[in-house]
């Protein structure tokens, strides 16, 4: 098993593989599909520590988008809902959306947070908050979660744990 498991690794960190894998995996995981890009970064970082923030701005670069998409799916949503009902609304009418709508772009920063972080970056396109300081603030939220998140793993789990040098 460990011999297939490190086969796998070893593969996925070619960089023809590799950095495009993290930034596919990346961007799906800032949808509601419920995919998580870690499991590949760590993957990678294990059989190439080097590449340490080459993965994690690659990932933040795919959340981001993936965020960013979210964003645009609840804004496009919203303009459908109004031309089908021929009115426009506020959008503000559950609590959730109030509570949204007062933190304002800086809510997106927690846009990582598990469960709750894609809907937020869809909910700040329902409501209209402005597109690019949204995008700002996932891409902060999204790197420091990533920076620590990666450091924290590789640091408890090291190279040789994994890979059996």
């Amino acid at each position: 098993m460990s011999e297939w498991f490190n086969t796998i690794l070893s593969t996925l960190a070619l960089p023809e593989y590799g950095l495009s894998a993290v930034f596919v995996m990346s961007f799906i995981s800032a949808t509601l599909v419920p995919f998580g890009s870690e499991p590949i970064m760590f993957g990678i970082l294990k059989v190439n520590p080097e590449m340490f923030w080459s993965v994690v701005v690659i990932a933040t670069v795919g959340n981001t988008l993936g965020g960013a998409f979210g964003w645009w799916t609840g804004h496009l949503a919203h303009k459908l809902r109004d031309t089908i009902t021929k009115k426009e609304t506020s959008g503000h009418d559950a609590r959730i959306l109030n509570w949204l709508h007062s933190f304002g772009p800086k809510a997106c920063l927690f846009s990582w947070l598990p469960v709750v972080g894609d809907p937020m970056c869809i909910l700040a396109g329902w409501i209209r908050l402005p597109f690019w300081p949204c995008v700002a603030y996932m891409c902060i939220g999204k790197l420091i979660r990533y920076v620590i998140f990666m450091a924290g793993l590789l640091t408890v789990f090291p190279a040789h744990w994994v890979i059996g040098h």
